[in-house]
């Protein structure tokens, strides 16, 4: 008699460790291109900013991605981490769909003229920044102070 799992049972086995794999990799939050850097400041040069489409990017910081997006609306621009209010320990973020920002850990959708209040409990965290000289600057130690939401 063999030992181990009969073959039908080891398919199976196998399928549910592969499923269970893609789950968790597709559970976690993407990497975005990093932003520049100068002067203590992420950089976003807004001329490269779409209307009303977030612009999604990662600053590394102690080994930790800070992800943020930037966004150009209503004759201004704005800013956000990519983290949830509410769901930031899921460490999901956000995602864009069809001019709508969806939250990746409870599918909470809503219009991008909505960011600040999202809604219900779900928007993302407000990230400060200014314009200066068509570029739009980012404290790095803003970026840095709120890396325990990632």
């Amino acid at each position: 008699m063999k030992s181990g799992l009969p073959s039908y049972a080891r398919i199976i086995t196998l399928f549910a460790l592969a499923v269970l794999t893609g789950v968790t990799s597709c559970s976690r939050q993407p990497i975005y291109p990093p932003p520049a850097v100068s002067d203590g400041n992420a950089v976003v040069d807004v001329s490269a900013l779409k209307p009303e489409t977030p612009q999604f990017f990662t600053y590394t910081y102690r080994g930790k991605n800070i992800s943020f997006f930037v966004i150009r609306m209503n004759g201004g621009v704005q800013s956000y981490f990519d983290a949830c209010v509410t769901c930031y320990p899921k460490k999901r973020g956000y995602q864009n769909k069809d001019g709508y920002i969806e939250c990746r850990a409870c599918d909470m959708h809503f219009s991008v003229y909505k960011l600040e209040k999202g809604m219900g409990g779900c928007y993302p965290i407000k990230l400060e920044g200014r314009m200066e000289n068509g570029r739009y600057l980012i404290p790095v130690a803003a970026l840095e102070k709120m890396e325990d939401k990632f």
